[in-house]
C-alpha cells in the first residue's frame, strides 16, 4: 500500500483533492486491493468490482456524507467501505468481530442505510429526499445506486411510481449489468437490453414516462462520461434516472467470463483469478443439492410438479430443475411476492408447486403466505433453504425467523429435517398430497453423511422420533440442531439421564409424544436453530401450559437479539447451541 494513491485516500474528502486524470490509476488501485483481500478471505467479489469507476466518481462528485448515497443491493459496496475510512481494517470484512459485508448504519455516517436484500435503495432515497425538503435542506442531493438486477423486483417500481409524483431531489443510478447471482430474466431485462442496444426509440422510454429526467445509457467505466454527467444531474432539480452499463468483475478476466461463480466465488488465487480448488468427492452433498437433485428425481415421475424460485436457481439447486425441465422450473427474478402468489395460482389448477425460496427472502412475502396461499388452504411446498445461521452474510441473512413467522399461520405445516435423508423423504411425501401448505427449513452448508440416496419412505405427518432412551430429562430438538445434541450427549458422565427427541415438525406437534415426555421425565429441554421468542420451545411451553404440566423447562435457541457475522460455528457458540456449549450445559444438570 505505501506510496500508492489509494493508500492517500482515507475519506472522500481527500479523493477529492486528486485530479481527474489521477482517477483511473485510483481505480486500478482499488480493484486489485478489493482483489487482494477477498482471494484470501472470501465474500462477494463481481458485484464491487463492476462499480469501481462508479463509486469513486460518486464520491468525487457529490459532497458525501453530507449527501445522502444509499447502495442497492449492499454487496456492491466493498469499494465504498474502502473509500469512506474503512480501508485498513477491510481485511476483517465478513468475519466474527470485523466489519459487515454490507453497508450498515451503525458501522460509518457514510452507509446512510443498511441494504443486504435488494431492491429497497429508491424507497429509502426517496424517503431521506422528502424528509430533507420538510426539515428546508433543498441543497441535499439524495442517490440511489440500484444494481444487479434489483431495479426488476417490485418494490424498485413502487419507488419509481412515487418519486415520479414528487419534485424529490433525488437521483437513481441504475448500475445495468444485466445479471443478479443468476443472468437477469424477464421483460424488462429485454427493454433494457434494448434500450442499451440502441434498438428503442427514445420517445418509448418506460422512465421518462415516469416523469424522471433519463440519462443513458452510459459507459459505467468511462470517468469522462461519468463525471460530466453527475455534475449536470447534480445541478437538476427533481427526481432524475441516470442509466449505467458496466461488466459485473470488471477487472479480473474469470470473473468478467464466469460472473456466476465469481459473483461470490470464496478463496481464488488473486494472480492466475482460479478458484482454489477443494477436495469434495469426500465430503457429503450440500443441503440445497440434496433438494435440487430430489426434485429433479421426483419431476422425473410426476409430471404435475413444477419448480419456483425467484432468482436464486445457482444459490438454490433449482437448477437441476431448469435444465432438465426447463418449462416446469420457473425463475421469477428479484420478485418474492410475485412467486408465492404465482405458485398460489398454480396450486389451484392442481399444479405440485415446490416454491423454494432463502428464508429470509420469503419474509419479503408474508403477507402473500397468509391471504395467498395459508387462507385458501392451497397446499403450496415452501422450501426454505438458508434457515438457522448462515454465517458471514450476518444479521439481514440469518434464517431465524421463519418458524416464529410461519408458526402463527393457521393451515401451515412447519417441518425441519435432522439430515439430508429427512429432507430428501419430505420431499418425496409433500407430492404425495397434502391436506395443508407445508414449509420445509432446511440450513446452509452441507449434510451429515447420510446414505440419503436410498429409495423414497414417506414420512407420517406430525410424528417426532425418539434418537436416544434416558431417565430424568428430555431434550427435545427439531432440524439439523439435533446433531450438535447428539454429539454433546455422547460420553457424558450422566448420559443415561437424558432422552432425545428429534421433532421434525414443529406444526402440528407430536401430542401423543408429548404427554408421554412429560409423564415420565423431570426436566424439560428444546433446542433450536431459530428465535426462541415464539419459536418450537414457545410451541412446547403452550403446550405444557394448556395440559397444567409443571415440570420445569429450558429454551435454547437464538436469543431477542440481531446476530451479526462469523463462521456458523462462531455463532452457534455465542448463542450457546454449538457441541461443546450444549455438552457443558448438560453435565451440569
Amino acid at each position: 500500500m505505501e506510496n500508492t494513491l489509494l493508500s492517500t485516500v482515507n475519506s472522500p474528502a481527500d479523493l477529492r483533492k486528486l485530479s481527474p486524470q489521477q482517477l483511473p490509476q485510483l481505480a486500478a488501485e482499488l480493484r486489485n486491493f478489493i482483489i487482494d483481500v477477498v482471494s484470501v478471505k472470501g465474500g462477494h467479489l463481481g458485484a464491487s468490482l463492476g462499480v469501481v469507476e462508479l463509486t469513486i466518481a460518486l464520491h468525487y462528485v457529490f459532497s458525501t456524507p453530507d449527501d445522502l448515497l444509499v447502495w442497492d443491493v449492499g454487496h456492491q459496496a466493498y469499494g465504498h467501505k474502502i473509500l469512506t475510512g474503512r480501508r485498513d481494517v477491510f481485511a476483517t470484512n465478513r468475519e466474527f468481530g470485523g466489519i459487515s459485508g454490507f453497508p450498515k448504519r451503525s458501522e460509518s455516517e457514510y452507509d446512510t442505510f443498511g441494504t443486504g436484500h435488494s431492491s429497497t435503495s429508491i424507497s429509502a432515497a426517496l424517503g431521506m429526499a422528502i424528509a430533507s425538503k420538510l426539515q428546508g435542506d433543498t441543497a441535499k442531493n439524495h442517490i440511489a445506486v440500484i444494481g444487479d438486477a434489483s431495479i426488476a423486483s417490485g418494490m424498485a417500481f413502487e419507488g419509481l411510481n412515487h418519486a415520479g409524483v414528487t419534485d424529490a431531489n433525488l437521483l437513481v443510478v441504475l448500475n445495468d449489468n444485466a445479471i443478479g447471482i443468476d443472468p437477469s430474466v424477464g421483460a424488462l431485462k429485454h427493454y433494457l437490453t434494448e434500450v442499451k442496444e440502441g434498438r428503442n426509440p427514445r420517445q418509448n422510454n418506460m422512465i421518462s414516462s415516469l416523469n424522471f429526467d433519463y440519462t443513458g445509457p452510459i459507459d459505467g467505466h468511462d470517468f469522462t462520461a461519468l463525471i460530466r454527467e453527475l455534475e449536470r444531474l447534480k445541478q437538476t432539480p427533481g427526481p432524475k434516472f441516470l442509466h449505467i452499463i458496466t461488466t459485473k468483475g470488471k477487472g479480473l478476466k474469470q470473473a468478467e467470463e464466469d460472473q456466476v461463480k465469481y459473483h461470490a466465488p470464496g478463496k481464488f488465487d488473486k494472480l492466475t483469478g482460479e478458484v482454489l480448488a477443494i477436495a469434495e468427492s469426500h465430503l457429503p452433498p450440500k443441503y440445497q443439492d440434496v433438494f435440487g437433485l430430489t426434485l429433479t428425481e421426483l419431476a422425473t415421475q410426476n409430471d404435475k410438479i413444477v419448480g419456483i424460485t425467484p432468482a436464486m436457481p445457482s444459490g438454490s439447486s433449482m437448477k437441476f430443475m431448469m435444465d432438465a425441465f426447463p418449462e416446469r422450473a420457473i425463475d421469477v427474478g428479484i420478485a418474492e411476492q410475485h412467486a408465492v402468489t404465482l405458485a398460489a395460482g398454480m396450486a389451484t389448477q392442481g399444479m405440485v408447486v415446490y416454491c423454494n425460496i432463502y428464508s429470509t427472502f420469503l419474509q419479503r412475502a408474508y403477507d402473500q403466505v397468509i391471504h395467498d396461499v395459508a387462507l385458501q388452504n392451497l397446499p403450496v411446498i415452501f422450501c426454505l433453504d438458508r434457515a438457522g445461521l448462515v454465517g458471514e452474510d450476518g444479521a439481514t441473512h440469518h434464517g431465524v425467523f421463519d418458524i416464529a413467522y410461519l408458526n402463527c399461520v393457521p393451515n401451515m405445516i412447519l417441518f425441519a429435517p435432522l439430515n439430508e435423508t429427512e429432507l430428501r423423504n419430505i420431499l418425496y411425501t409433500a407430492q404425495l398430497g397434502l391436506p395443508h401448505p407445508i414449509a420445509i427449513r432446511y440450513p446452509r452448508g452441507r449434510g451429515e453423511g447420510t446414505d440419503w440416496q436410498r429409495p423414497f419412505e414417506p414420512i407420517a405427518i406430525g410424528k417426532a422420533k425418539q434418537l436416544k432412551h434416558g431417565s430424568r430429562i428430555a431434550v427435545l430438538s427439531t432440524g439439523t440442531i439435533g446433531n450438535n445434541v447428539t454429539k454433546a450427549l455422547q460420553d457424558l458422565a450422566n448420559e443415561a439421564a437424558f432422552s432425545h427427541w428429534h421433532f421434525g415438525f414443529i406444526k402440528p406437534l407430536d401430542e401423543e409424544a408429548l404427554h408421554n415426555i412429560f409423564k415420565t421425565h423431570e426436566t424439560v429441554i428444546t433446542i433450536e436453530d431459530g428465535n426462541v421468542v415464539g419459536g418450537f420451545g414457545t410451541n412446547i411451553n403452550t403446550f405444557a401450559v394448556s395440559h397444567n404440566y409443571t415440570l420445569k423447562i429450558n429454551n435454547l435457541g437464538i436469543p431477542d437479539s440481531f446476530i451479526e457475522h462469523g463462521t456458523v460455528a462462531q455463532l452457534q457458540h455465542s448463542c450457546k447451541i454449538d457441541v461443546n456449549s450444549l455438552r457443558d450445559f448438560f453435565s451440569g444438570l
